[in-house]
């Protein structure tokens, strides 16, 4: 599911354990690439690109919560600077220019382009210099092996000295601007597929309509009330602990809750998908290499102050990095996981009737798809992520439709996205349910996930093996259940003028058979002597 926005904010380094090797991993680099190396590709295809998306969450809007959880604040400027390199082809966006900047112009991207290609050009320039003053360097050193005078030594050593120092200095020059053209490259977004829609989110396409709204006898409640009524849900009590936009589940909707995850889980495992949990705290780094900007002006991400660290907004962060620096075989993919985490979010600047109740919180279970394949093959695994999207919709008996959604509307890592929006009768609208992105290789040219071709070469076609050059696998990303969205969708679709709530056919055997959330009566806790 996608995020966007920024904040300003600041890291340490507080280590984690690293993740162990998969059994499909071939190699895995641990050494950071070499900063003074520019011409890693981002774009070897049109369909890759650059910048980040933004992953929004206002730094003011958590809590700590333990003795060893930090505050959410703001962090020093200092430790802001990026310390990984994304392979990016500056070469290929010199050479396609113009396509970049319209690219830029379509996404609504703020990356400058000009300043770019302007620091690449000047970087080439300094790349020249520090190796013309290598060589001389080299020249010398292998002077002072031969015989000499103590005066022609002496010329050799002090022209030697001259030499090292001028070096040292244009060396850190080249570190400084190599780090500038990352941080202003990897601003600029992904390509754009050519069927797309151009413009804003109204300029989104119908792709598919899916059933009819349900039809109602009686007044529609929406959700809230449905929840207040069925002893479902308590925001004022979450209000007091957590603050605005957080909430307790209650008696039927926790069982509910629980039975959308294990329901969507097992449908989604029986794909053939592996399931995970995964860690709810990931560093600032992985983040930003999954295109999203935690540091940017109204983020949706929630920073830890004093640390490299945040807590994630969507699963598909943890998960495209458990093979970050790796090279995986060919006969390894696709690899497909499906991923239950708690997700959270600080809704910057979220305001109005759509806010109420379950709709926009800070905290929420979801279950994410994420597949990493050949770039052949990205395309039709996005068909197949969608078409796993509306199975499971459909089941549930639910009104929606899918959109292409329109190019303002992507977000940096996105190549394509289909956004499904299903109707909501007590809001009186259709409410985004999911969304499935083809992000080709935007993510994985940032987390450095690679394969090996496994076709023998032409010059070693020694069975088994093979020397063709890694390339960069693409990822994709879908939501396969945001619990909330779900609970709005299912209450206010499957009211009755009783005001109890039916519970579709799919669900109920994760229910323990329960059919029907009907309001209980419960006694009042006992109060002390």
């Amino acid at each position: 599911m996608a995020i966007s926005g920024a904040a300003a904010t600041t890291l340490h380094t507080l280590k984690l354990a690293a993740t162990p090797s998969s059994a499909t991993t071939v190699f895995r680099r641990r050494r950071s690439l070499p900063l003074s190396l520019p011409l890693f590709s981002l774009l070897k295809s049109p369909f890759s690109a650059l910048p980040l998306s933004s992953l929004s969450f206002s730094a003011g809007a958590a809590a700590a919560t333990s003795d060893t959880a930090a505050a959410v604040a703001p962090v020093s400027e200092k430790v802001l600077r990026s310390q990984w390199r994304a392979a990016i082809d500056f070469k290929w966006i010199k050479e396609n220019r113009e396509a970049v900047a319209e690219n830029i112009v379509k996404r609504n991207s703020n990356a400058n382009l000009g300043l770019v290609i302007e620091l690449y050009e000047k970087m080439l320039a300094l790349q020249k210099e520090v190796e013309r003053l290598r060589g001389e360097r080299n020249v010398v050193a292998n002077k002072m092996k031969g015989k000499f005078d103590p005066s022609e030594r002496q010329k050799l050593i002090e022209e030697g000295k001259i030499l090292k120092d001028g070096l040292a200095v244009l060396e850190e020059d080249l570190l400084k601007l190599t780090d500038e053209l990352q941080q202003e490259a990897q601003s600029i977004p992904n390509m754009t597929h050519p069927d797309v829609p151009i413009g804003g989110e109204d300029c989104s396409a119908l792709r598919k309509m899916v059933g009819s709204k349900h039809e109602f006898s009686f007044p529609v409640r929406d959700h809230f009330q449905l929840g207040k009524e069925l002893d479902l849900f308590d925001f004022d009590a979450a209000s007091e602990v957590s603050g605005s936009k957080f909430y307790y589940l209650k008696n039927a909707a926790v069982i509910l809750e629980m039975a959308l995850v294990n329901w969507t889980l097992s449908e989604v495992t029986r794909r053939g998908f592996t399931p995970l949990t995964t860690p709810e705290i990931v560093r600032t780094s992985v983040i930003e290499k999954c295109g999203f900007q935690p540091r940017a002006e109204n983020t949706q991400i929630y920073s830890i102050e004093g640390t490299d660290q945040c807590l994630i907004g969507t699963a598909e962060i943890p998960v495209g990095g458990i093979h970050m620096d790796s090279i995986l075989s060919e006969s390894s993919l696709p690899l497909k996981y499906v991923a239950y985490s708690h997700c959270f979010r600080t809704e910057a600047g979220a305001a109005g009737a759509a806010t109420r109740g379950l709709y926009r919180v800070h905290q929420f279970s979801k279950v994410e798809m994420f597949i990493l394949c050949r770039p052949e093959d990205s395309e039709k695994y996005l068909e197949e992520l969608i078409g796993i999207e509306e199975g499971l919709f459909a089941s549930l008996g639910l009104h929606f439709k899918t959109l292409d959604m329109a190019s303002a509307d992507l977000g940096a890592p996105a190549f394509r996205k289909f956004d499904i929006e299903a109707w909501m009768p007590g809001l009186g609208r259709y409410g985004e349910i999911s969304s499935a992105s083809n992000c080709t290789d935007y993510q994985s040219r940032r987390l450095g996930i690679r394969y090996r071709p496994s076709e023998p070469s032409a010059t070693n076609p020694t069975k088994g093996k093979s020397n063709a050059a890694t390339q960069f696998v693409h990822t994709l990303n879908a939501t396969a259940c945001a619990v909330p969205r779900m609970i709005i969708c299912l209450l206010e679709n499957y009211q009755q003028e009783d005001g109890s709530v039916i519970i579709p056919e799919p669900l109920r055997p994760y229910m323990g058979g329960v059919e029907r959330i009907t309001y209980i009566p419960r006694k009042p806790a006992r109060s002390g002597r």
